[in-house]
């Protein structure tokens, strides 16, 4: 390509956006990493079977408060899915199952007795502020509505030094001494849980779990948990080894079955380029917007770079194809590549047809199966609109520019 030929290809605006996509994708994926799921990283697999079957309001809202709950915890890449009417699948990468099997196997039903009269419902609970320690001591604060305030100060009037039992799923948690100022039946909205434990870190823990069920909420229904997997991270490691051998092989392959039907370096290279940098754009844009990699999501772009190898071949062999010389070849390339991308709009558009109602099913209801299955959709989408978009018109336009000089030789 003579010089004035590649200024003039790199000014193109298709170029241009490609070098900033592509730029920009070899400084995320190292700067923000890559968010790796269940598949790669480990974690837990924790079975969930709820006390009855329930309708999908009602699951939707078991669904949340668990995945509320996981997050306010602190736990990073969780996936929490219903698995048809009466349970719950919970995935969790880089956590292990007795860090959170308490708090997810917990319905979250608190109340507080002064005697046999309750006189506070985890449902009038507002806010619930951060824990404290002191020692081995811990306290959980909180603010309950106005109307909870009222009734506890009914109940705790005149009962100054009497135990206030507070129960966490029928479990007492907590029995501190009511305090003068809250028996003297004036309302307070201000409320805290107290306790000790052996260690500071045991109190620290308690009080961490006991915060998060009562801000995330209680659950509907009552749950227990029926099933919990461990994955290891070993089994993360062997499988990134054996999808680089693949991929490394997978692109071998196609290389060769291109070099095979075109016989020209010049051309071949190009393909093998764009290939390769749609993979990285595609990990670029999932670094970016924090997008799990699991099996679902690599599969995704294994079937997205395969439709773009297939749509760089039908541009090729529509520029390759004979026609008018000098004057006219240019512009009979140009109609050539429109006819070439009329093909690849349409089946594209054929492909987001059939993956928009999979992935959108799958973010809205999560069911077994297709929860992961609409990763798999996702990922397939962006990498084809990523093609469609960036990769694709710079390869023809390259393209373009290679069999325009080798005709002019």
């Amino acid at each position: 390509m003579k010089k004035k030929g590649f200024s003039e290809f790199i000014k193109d605006y298709r170029v241009m956006l490609f070098i900033i996509v592509f730029i920009g994708s070899l400084i995320a994926i190292p700067t923000l990493g890559i968010q790796q799921g269940l598949d790669l990283k480990g974690g837990s697999l924790i079975q969930l079977e709820l006390d009855e079957p329930v309708d999908a309001e009602t699951m939707n809202t078991v669904t949340s408060v668990l995945d509320r709950r996981l997050n306010i915890f602190g736990v990073m890449d969780v996936v929490v899915r219903p698995s048809g009417n009466q349970n719950v699948l919970i995935e969790i990468a880089g956590v292990q199952p007795d860090e959170v099997s308490e708090i997810v196997g917990s319905p979250g039903k608190f109340e507080a007795k002064i005697g046999n009269e309750t006189a506070l419902r985890g449902t009038e609970i507002v806010s619930v502020q951060p824990y404290q320690i002191t020692a081995t001591q811990w306290s959980v604060p909180f603010r309950i509505s106005t109307e909870g305030a009222r009734e506890f100060a009914d109940v705790a009037e005149g009962q100054a030094g009497q135990p206030v039992d507070m129960y966490l799923d029928g479990e007492l948690i907590s029995s501190p001494e009511l305090d003068e100022g809250l028996a003297t039946g004036i309302p307070s909205t201000e409320v805290q849980i107290t306790g000790t434990e052996p260690t500071r870190e045991e109190a620290e823990i308690t009080a961490r779990e006991i915060q998060t069920v009562l801000q995330s909420g209680a659950l509907p229904v009552g749950v227990s948990i029926v099933g919990i997997n461990s994955v290891t991270a070993d089994l993360g490691e062997n499988f990134v080894e054996g999808s680089l051998i693949a991929a490394l092989m997978a692109v071998i392959g196609t290389s060769a079955i291109i070099f095979l039907k075109y016989r020209n370096p010049i051309i071949v290279i190009p393909i093998i380029f764009t290939v390769l940098s749609e993979i990285l754009i595609i990990l670029g844009v999932a670094s970016i917007i924090q997008w799990n990699m699991d099996l679902a999501a690599i599969a995704g772009i294994i079937a997205a770079v395969g439709t773009g190898v297939d749509d760089q071949i039908i541009i090729t062999d529509e520029v390759l194809k004979g026609g008018p010389q000098k004057k006219r070849r240019r512009a009979s390339m140009r109609m050539k590549i429109k006819s070439a991308f009329f093909i690849i709009f349409a089946a594209a558009a054929t492909l987001f047809a059939a993956m928009l109602p999979l992935a959108y099913v799958g973010f809205s209801r999560g069911y077994t199966g297709i929860g992961v299955l609409s990763g798999f959709a996702f990922t397939t989408i962006i990498g084809v609109l990523i093609g469609i978009f960036i990769t694709r018109p710079v390869y023809a336009k390259l393209i373009e520019k290679i069999v325009d000089r080798q005709a002019n030789k």
